[in-house]
């Protein structure tokens, strides 16, 4: 994690070879989950005592990366009901130059604390 704020987290990985597929690049599933659990992670920042699950899932992939390569995940929250969360998550290359992918969710607030 590099920069917390309320409704908003960047998080910065390294792909490892086990995050590509049979070309190298990184697998798109993995993409995907990192989505995923930044929008997750993003949600816990506003300190609620709800658990949120995701609704859907929607991904545009517009660049890949390779093994050793550092990339950049950082989250917005669109807008924050009283049931359903909107968010997007951008992937990004080390020095942003290229949009990597990009990646919006609903997610649900449940009864889960």
């Amino acid at each position: 994690m590099i920069a917390v704020e309320e409704g908003k987290l960047s998080f910065e990985y390294t792909i490892r070879h086990e995050m590509t597929n049979p070309f190298k690049t990184l697998h798109g599933g993995i993409t995907a989950a990192i989505i995923d659990d930044a929008i997750g992670a993003t949600l816990i920042c506003y300190g609620e005592p709800h658990f949120y699950v995701t609704i859907n899932n929607a991904i545009d992939y517009f660049y890949s990366a390779k093994e050793n390569d550092i990339i950049i995940a950082e989250t917005y929250i669109n807008k924050k009901g009283k049931q359903i969360v909107n968010a997007q998550c951008e992937i990004w290359n080390a020095d942003k130059s290229k949009l990597l992918a990009k990646g919006y969710t609903n997610l649900l607030k449940t009864d889960i604390k």
